[in-house]
């Protein structure tokens, strides 16, 4: 699930809170994996940690750095940052977008990622150039 933006920036948390449970809730009820995507390119540190501590409140498996869709994908700082916070929480941490290479992501790995989101995830395996261009492995 993708955080309500808007509501967080509004600093309306137990809206933010009770949003992120009800999706958590369905989640643990069906025994699927819940994702809370904070869109990090669109929050200062401060309010990446508190979207962090809301969905580690709520129950939720993985903190996401993005959906691959805003003003950028994942950055190193962003994993550290998310890192710090879900790891002594026995959480973890999904890093996505903008990671073209085997460098970028042997990198978020490294910082804290347990999950990465890529569209050339194939490309990254197997050593290839993707489709525009950049030259996959490290």
């Amino acid at each position: 699930m993708v955080i309500n933006v808007g509501m967080l920036l509004g600093q309306v948390y137990d809206y933010v809170l009770r949003d992120i449970c009800a999706v958590v809730g369905v989640c643990k009820e069906h025994g699927a994996t819940s994702k809370v995507i904070v869109e990090t390119a669109l929050l200062s540190t401060e309010q990446i940690r508190k979207a962090s501590e809301l969905a580690i409140a709520a129950g939720a498996d993985f903190i996401k750095t993005s959906t691959g869709y805003s003003t950028r994908g994942a950055s190193e700082e962003d994993v550290k940052l998310l890192a710090s916070i879900a790891e002594p929480a026995g959480k973890k941490v999904k890093a996505s977008g903008g990671i073209r290479t085997a460098a970028d992501a042997q990198k978020m790995i490294e910082l804290g990622a347990a999950r990465l989101g890529t569209s050339v995830g194939i490309e990254i395996a197997q050593g290839r150039q993707s489709a525009d261009g950049f030259v996959i492995s490290p």
